[in-house]
């Protein structure tokens, strides 16, 4: 008895002539990746240079700018923070040696 061979179904598409992709000269290809890395530089700089804030869905205060993620709180717990800046201040100052700099 003939071994039986399994039959393979090819899905093949046909693409109608003339719709492949352009092909792109050198120059145009090192043109886009010079604008697409000056638009990297530019969205970096955006990133890093200021603080922002605004009210959050749930009626929060949310400040961008410190970090990854925005930091938010509702108005009381600003309130509450906003009154123990000078503690914070002093907490930093005597913990100076122990505590990291983000730069």
């Amino acid at each position: 008895m003939p071994a039986l061979l399994p039959t393979l179904a090819l899905n093949l598409r046909v693409v109608p002539r003339g719709c492949y992709p352009a092909k792109m000269a050198d120059e145009e290809i090192q043109a886009e990746l010079e604008r697409l890395r000056a638009e990297n530089e530019a969205l970096k700089k955006k990133r890093n240079t200021a603080t922002s804030m605004k009210v959050s869905e749930k009626g929060a205060v949310s400040v961008y700018g410190l970090g990854r993620f925005p930091v938010t709180l509702y108005q009381e717990q600003w309130h509450k923070l906003l009154l123990m800046a000078e503690d914070i201040k002093t907490f930093i100052a005597e913990n100076k040696d122990r505590l990291k700099v983000k730069e």
